[in-house]
């Protein structure tokens, strides 16, 4: 789907689609009221956000992985495979899963850690269980109550923050923001667009609040002053073409598409022709990259990005009694 404008800012029809918004909150109130949570026989941490759309939650998982597994823990993800078929508990095998099959997000994680897809949760983290997990890192899943977390990271971003405040379909919100924030055990704010936001989280909020921003990878290819026709179907493309201007490409052209979108050949030919009579070249973002047919992916350039904390001990403070308690901690 792609977010739409009016979710920005909370005009007529904001206000008009409010009653929906209202019934939206009671069903997940609800929902979560009259729903026991598993408990998993391994720790489960849960990288989630407030709003519909990307807000930077997958690149935050593969941080808290590595970090995990740079301590000796054996880290398995698990997410719901958004856009993918599968509905597990279904273990990701790189090569002969797409996303597809699978979701974009899911990839990027078995690039990291071995990763489990499945619509139900409690399933996907008695699977991991069984395979030999010692944690669990679940991209997404916040608002879902099947499956207790032992810790709740919700991620922001500061460029869009909570946009116009409402619940959808009247805004961008999974629920009310008071309600999630109340169950979340950190904030991480990306980026330092917003500082009425990040003001209103530290007097608010009286839990930790993590700074963060989205930067590029150090092997990242240097491609300074090259000429580039980007292309995203992610949460915010505008964040992605901001980027590459920061890293001084001569951004000639952009194109939009919907969060998740699954290309076609016919859509990518259309875009590396259109790169062709701008003399440029194409690029865009590692989630769009595994939405490619393989024989495009050497034809069009990626640029990989990585968290970068402010502070980054503020992480494994959170981490470290997951590390302590298990029995390779190290």
């Amino acid at each position: 789907m792609r977010a739409p404008e009016f979710w920005a800012e909370d005009g007529l029809l904001s206000r008009l689609l409010s009653p929906l918004a209202f019934l939206y909150a009671l069903g997940g109130a609800l929902r979560n009221r009259f729903t026991t949570p598993q408990k998993s026989s391994i720790p489960v941490i849960c990288i989630g956000n407030l709003v519909a759309g990307g807000a930077g939650k997958t690149p935050v998982a593969l941080d808290v992985i590595s970090r995990l597994r740079s301590r000796g823990l054996c880290v398995h993800a698990l997410t719901r495979g958004y856009g993918g078929t599968e509905k597990g508990p279904t273990k990701v095998a790189l090569g002969r899963h797409s996303a597809a099959d699978v979701g974009d997000e899911a990839l990027l994680l078995a690039e990291k850690a071995t990763t489990w897809v499945s619509a139900d949760r409690p399933s996907g983290a008695k699977a991991a269980a069984a395979d030999g997990a010692d944690i669990i890192v679940m991209d997404d899943g916040f608002q879902n109550p099947s499956l207790e977390k032992d810790l709740s990271l919700v991620v922001i971003d500061s460029g869009f923050g909570l946009g116009n405040g409402r619940v959808m379909p009247a805004g961008p919100l999974r629920e009310p923001a008071k309600r999630g924030l109340a169950r979340a055990d950190a904030v991480i704010l990306l980026g330092n667009e917003n500082a009425a936001l990040q003001q209103k989280l530290t007097e608010e909020f009286d839990r930790p609040l993590l700074q963060a921003g989205l930067a590029p990878k150090a092997s990242a290819e240097n491609r300074a002053k090259q000429a580039v026709f980007a292309f995203a179907g992610i949460g915010r493309p505008e964040k992605f073409y901001a980027t590459l201007r920061d890293l001084s490409l001569e951004v000639l052209e952009t194109r939009d598409f919907p969060d998740h979108h699954p290309y076609t050949d016919s859509e990518i030919d259309e875009l590396l022709e259109r790169a062709a009579a701008l003399n440029a070249i194409a690029i865009t973002t590692e989630k769009d990259t595994v939405r490619l047919s393989p024989q495009y992916r050497s034809r069009i350039a990626t640029l990989p990005i990585e968290i970068s904390w402010q502070n980054s001990s503020d992480v494994d403070v959170l981490i470290g009694p997951f590390v302590k308690g298990s029995s390779v901690s190290g």
